[in-house]
């Protein structure tokens, strides 16, 4: 079960009270005052985000479902999304190199015009190297014949795990992208529709910049 809210931001806070003293007078028929609640509130909001400081949280909790990418992200991609920084340090095994897959379909599917996509891990130390940068380099060559530019990097120090989008939004989660749970069979229900795979508990937290920069 998800357990969203805004962060300990007193702007995000402010707005929620006015709003919803806003929806009580409304219920109460005392329209006027609720119109100048309801404008005070959408005012607070959008301070909040000039100033950066929104920050909401998602608690994704053992086994839960209906967190695919669309879920999770759908909310925070639009017309204005073409070029995305994505820092994940664990895009190495088969399964991974899925859910990036998945990732990027999500990416290039309407309302987005992405045209980069920035992607910065650390590379395989085992024997699963050559698959990992085939895997990727393949992915490459896919997103090229959609107009996409995928940019590779590597990096032997890489921990935390963000992603970006110019548009100002920044999520992170804690265990990036690899969250879900391996599916029971290759025919079980969610091998395909990730809303319906089983996820290992994490937390995701949202925020929003005025400037997102290259990781």
């Amino acid at each position: 079960m998800a357990k969203p809210g805004l962060g300990p931001d007193p702007g995000g806070v402010a707005a929620a009270a006015v709003l919803k003293r806003a929806v009580e007078l409304d219920a109460e028929s005392r329209y006027q005052q609720a119109l100048v609640c309801y404008q005070e509130g959408i005012d607070l909001l959008l301070q909040v985000l000039k100033d950066g400081k929104y920050h909401k949280q998602i608690k994704i909790e053992e086994n839960a479902t209906g967190f695919s990418y669309e879920s999770v992200f759908q909310e925070y991609l639009n017309e204005t999304v073409r070029e995305v920084w994505i820092e994940d340090p664990y895009i190495r095994t088969n399964h991974q190199l899925y859910n990036f897959l998945r990732f990027c379909e999500m990416l290039i599917k309407k309302p987005c015009k992405v045209q980069t996509i920035h992607l910065l891990t650390s590379l395989d130390e085992g024997g699963g190297r050559g698959q990992q940068i085939s895997g990727l380099e393949e992915i490459k060559a896919s997103l090229r014949n959609h107009g996409v530019l995928l940019e590779l990097e590597y990096s032997s120090s890489i921990h935390d795990r963000e992603i970006r989008f110019n548009n100002g939004w920044m999520i992170k989660i804690g265990r990036g992208l690899d969250y879900f749970k391996r599916p029971q069979g290759r025919f079980s229900l969610g091998y395909c529709d990730l809303d319906l795979r089983p996820c290992h508990e994490t937390t995701v937290d949202i925020f929003h910049n005025r400037h997102t920069q290259k990781i």
